[in-house]
């Protein structure tokens, strides 16, 4: 009996003891679990940052897609090997993209403070470009052999009180950019490409909104100052009429833009100062310069929605003109130089030949620029057959125009170097380039969108009609030295798309 007792009391011991240790290795108190929380203020989608007054929101899309008769996934082929049309031409071109965005904002007694950031990991096809004897050398977006792959930045801003600072549209373009109703680039209104800005933003309310920027012109909005004396046959072959004179940087592109958006659409009026700043003349400080000239781009849009042909239908229209800001016009995703080879019936010439370029300012040794005057138009009409079905019809036309002197420059040229048969009569570099198309969309699922798109591109050269050029060997394109008739060209080119949202 006093054994079992003795045991008894032994287990207890040990039982409290076992208990005490288990409850000091217990937290005293459980810590809250801190849950995400959906953020109502800025529309769906939003999440607190975890404990933080910050409010998230992740998005962005994957895409797959292929165009026919192009390299150029959102062009035609209008020049190097696509515009040579033989056998070194590639006939598709595939490209995958994900893109992510990540938008933040905190409200503060100075209003929202907003953060915006978008990227795409791309992995693009490689192009076949000439290897100079005939055949061609694989190459790929990135220089590489055996990589196509690229990570581009597109939006990168803080907006505060009014301001944005960093990488966003410019404030000269429509809210639809360069795309009132298609995928294809169309000239005749500011592009998409982000810029580097400092802008200010005043709301009036009611949809009504002006703003003043200065922007980064660099790249983006500056195409080509040429030093018509420094142009060479193989240079003039391509659409390039000089020698590419650019200085350095002086000063930023100036914007000033108002706009009225409203229920029944949107009205905007936009206009930019460029200014042109060219280099040397020759190699060295001591061969002069001309001077700096400003250039100025503008343009008006207007989008009318909920038109009476279905919900949802809209009309986007834009028109721009330039003199001496030609980026405004034909944006950084157009090529500013144009060589489209053709047949041809004209006895002694080998094959035809659609060429021109385009610049902001046109000069020779000596003397000061001349300013190069665009002007264009694009718009778009979008039917919604039903809610997983929508087309678009679209078109644009921009012409290119040189004055007088100028002319007298890129002529002077073209004639001696490439011996236009029709002589300095003849001579026009002038171009109009006009785009018409359609795309069709379907979209089976909320966010999962197929498309297809058709477009026609022509090329409108002012040379004389049955003119002829001599252009010396092209080993690049493997075109032969040879009288080419100089003649208005045109393409298609076909692009097919598959997009995922999130």
């Amino acid at each position: 009996m006093k054994l079992a007792k003795s045991l008894l009391l032994g287990s207890a011991a040990g039982l409290i003891a076992f208990g005490g240790a288990q409850a000091a290795d217990l937290p005293l108190k459980a810590k809250a679990v801190e849950y995400v929380k959906v953020c109502s203020l800025y529309g769906a989608g939003f999440y607190y940052i975890a404990g933080t007054d910050t409010c998230l929101k992740l998005g962005g899309y994957l895409r797959a897609e292929v165009v026919l008769n192009s390299s150029a996934h959102y062009d035609v082929a209008s020049t190097g090997v696509p515009g040579a049309r033989n056998r070194l031409t590639d006939y598709y071109n595939a490209r995958s993209r994900e893109l992510i965005s990540i938008d933040t904002r905190t409200a503060t007694e100075y209003g929202v403070v907003r953060t915006y950031f978008d990227g795409a990991f791309t992995w693009t096809t490689g192009t076949y470009s000439g290897s100079g004897n005939g055949g061609t050398a694989y190459t790929s977006s990135v220089g590489s052999a055996v990589s196509g792959g690229t990570l581009n930045v597109f939006n990168a801003f803080i907006q505060f009180a009014g301001f944005t600072f960093g990488k966003a549209i410019s404030q000269f373009s429509s809210p639809w950019t360069g795309y009132p109703g298609n995928y294809i680039e169309l000239p005749g209104g500011g592009g998409y490409e982000p810029v580097n800005q400092f802008t200010y933003t005043a709301d009036f309310g009611q949809g009504i909104t002006t703003s003043f920027s200065a922007q980064d012109q660099v790249a983006n909005y500056t195409t080509n100052v040429w030093n018509v004396s420094g142009a060479s046959a193989a240079g003039l072959a391509t659409g390039t009429y000089g020698a590419n004179d650019i200085g350095g940087t002086r000063a930023p592109d100036l914007v000033a833009m108002v706009r009225v958006d409203q229920a029944w659409g949107l009205f905007q009026a936009s206009v930019a100062a460029h200014d042109n700043h060219a280099a040397y003349y020759g190699a060295s400080e001591l061969t002069g310069h001309p001077g700096d000239k400003w250039g100025w781009a503008g343009q008006l849009a207007l989008s009318i929605k909920n038109i009476p042909t279905g919900a949802g239908d809209t009309i986007n229209v834009q028109g721009v003109y330039t003199n001496g800001a030609s980026r405004y016009n034909f944006h950084s995703y157009l090529p500013t130089s144009f060589a489209m080879y053709g047949g041809t019936s004209l006895g002694g010439a080998y094959q035809s030949l659609g060429i021109a370029g385009v610049s902001d300012s046109v000069f020779v040794t000596g003397v000061g620029q001349e300013l190069t005057t665009t002007y264009g138009f694009n718009g778009a009409y979008t039917h919604n057959w039903d809610p997983h079905w929508n087309s678009s019809i679209y078109g644009a036309w921009a012409a290119v125009r040189y004055n007088s002197t100028a002319k007298g420059y890129i002529c002077g040229a073209f004639v001696a170097t490439l011996a236009l048969s029709s002589g300095p009569a003849g001579c026009n570099p002038d171009f109009n380039y006009a785009v018409v198309g359609t795309v069709t969309r379907w979209t089976p699922v909320k966010n999962l969108t197929f498309s297809a798109e058709l477009s026609y591109m022509m090329l409108d050269q002012k040379y004389a009609s049955g003119s002829t050029v001599i252009l010396p060997a092209q080993s690049a394109i493997a075109k032969p030295g040879a009288a080419y008739e100089l003649k208005d060209q045109n393409t298609l080119a076909l692009l097919l798309r598959a997009q995922r949202n999130w």
